[in-house]
């Protein structure tokens, strides 16, 4: 009986490790996709992109498919907003879609 408890406890600790990796995967991910799109030269569909290709070599193309970006402000500041939703990994990496919303920021480079 001990064993069995034991055993589930380690399963729930090992899924809320991997719950926090593809949350933090994401959240870098999106970060990586504001910094590029907000580049002078680029365009918001480069940091969609960049954030899917991002999302789809970490964890896999099932959680890079709802990715939006947009120009807005971010503490006053002209900037990128990308956002991913993403299943919430509860048993493996199999979970209710949009479980996870993250965004990613980035000031808008100015060329000049």
């Amino acid at each position: 009986m001990v064993s069995a408890l034991l055993t589930v406890l380690t399963l729930a600790v090992i899924q809320l490790g991997l719950s926090l990796f593809v949350r933090n995967t994401l959240i870098d991910a999106a970060a990586e996709g504001a910094h590029v799109a907000a580049l002078a030269d680029n365009t918001l569909a480069d940091g969609r992109e960049r954030t899917r290709e991002l999302i789809g070599t970490a964890i896999g193309d099932d959680y890079a498919g709802d990715v939006s970006a947009r120009y807005g402000t971010y503490r006053g500041m002209p900037a990128v907003t990308v956002t991913v939703r993403a299943p919430l990994p509860l048993i493996g990496l199999f979970g209710p879609e949009r479980g996870v919303e993250v965004s990613g920021h980035a000031p808008v480079e100015i060329a000049g």
